[in-house]
């Protein structure tokens, strides 16, 4: 008996890449409700008879309207993080005259399903995703449907072409590196990952073992430890790492909000920062300079993250070509690596 083979459905995503446009002008041609310019709709026209695609209710629907605001996806909004990316972003929509809605998302399959309305109901003119927790799966559904999308911290899945914005995490980690190294003279430096799900620990680990490398310096497992970009689970890391009699000349803690958890652990285990153990930190975060000592770390534009990907937004229902971006990064030097700054 002969099987069938399974015909891929044609998306507006085929659409745009064979005319050389963005989804949003996709959709826009095939509302017809919004001005395009004639060579160009006729390019996607003849890529549309070509591949013979044939658009979805919904996605006419979603090309139909306009609501004047844009979504914001998030992991945790309690996480200071999030109280810079806000205000980036919300000065920018606030200038484009445009309203934003926030929603939550965590990563059980209950709570993402409870996140399907803020997505499936339109509401939006375009959303930013700032999370690790959204499935691919529901990231193509939004994009097949032409809704315009930009990714933080995230790198678009395999077969779409959603534009994407990070800091440059590697060249952030081999800075610290290269300072404990050549300006301390560390070589046992342990490092804490973040979760999985945040595409930043990959970079930051990866950064880490280059910079290593770089150095002639061995790679040891047991220095790579779990903090989860959390001050509890730090805590709780770097105190089983000392009880277990493992030595070390400096940290790097993954995140800032990680960092006073790590103080701790080693302040209550006798040990000085940074006489005994060097601690580094990322982001430049509210606490950096509050901490005792002051907190050496890497300066990540986090404000302008947030404006960026609403300028990225805004060009994608233009039409307009959007690539991804890396911003660059900033080490800033105090007290906690051994520094008198």
């Amino acid at each position: 008996m002969t099987r069938r083979k399974s015909v891929r459905r044609t998306t507006i995503d085929d659409v745009a890449k064979l005319a050389g446009v963005s989804i949003s002008t996709v959709s826009r041609v095939v509302s017809g409700n919004a001005p395009v310019n004639e060579d160009t709709a006729t390019r996607v026209q003849r890529a549309i008879e070509e591949l013979n695609y044939k658009p979805s209710t919904a996605a006419r629907a979603l090309s139909d309207r306009r609501t004047n605001a844009f979504g914001l996806l998030v992991s945790e909004i309690a996480a200071p993080y999030y109280l810079y990316l806000l205000r980036g972003i919300e000065m920018a929509v606030r200038e484009a005259g445009l309203g934003l809605l926030i929603n939550s998302v965590g990563m059980s399959e209950n709570q993402q399903e409870k996140t399907r309305p803020f997505l499936g109901e339109h509401n939006t003119d375009g959303i930013i995703v700032s999370s690790g927790s959204l499935p691919d799966e529901e990231l193509q559904r939004l994009h097949e449907l032409g809704l315009p999308l930009v990714l933080l911290h995230r790198t678009s899945p395999n077969g779409l072409s959603i534009p994407s914005l990070n800091v440059d995490n590697q060249a952030g980690i081999k800075a610290i590196i290269d300072h404990l190294v050549t300006v301390h003279g560390h070589q046992r430096i342990a490092f804490l990952r973040g979760p999985e799900s945040e595409e930043d620990s990959y970079w930051r680990e990866l950064g880490y073992r280059e910079a290593l490398q770089a150095h002639g310096l061995p790679i040891d497992p047991s220095l790579i430890g779990y903090g989860g970009f959390d001050e509890h689970i730090s805590y709780t890391m770097v105190s089983e790492w000392l009880e277990s009699g493992m030595s070390f000349d400096a940290i790097f803690t993954g995140n800032d909000e990680a960092a006073p958890g790590v103080l701790n652990a080693l302040y209550e285990h006798g040990l000085r920062v940074p006489e005994d153990v060097a601690v580094v930190g990322f982001d430049d975060d509210h606490l950096a300079s509050r901490l005792t000592p002051k907190l050496t770390t890497v300066r990540s534009p986090i404000e302008q993250l947030g404006k960026e990907a609403v300028a990225q937004l805004l060009s994608l229902m233009e039409g307009k070509p959007t690539p991804s971006k890396i911003l660059p990064i900033e080490f800033i030097v105090r007290q906690s690596c051994g520094c008198s700054g």
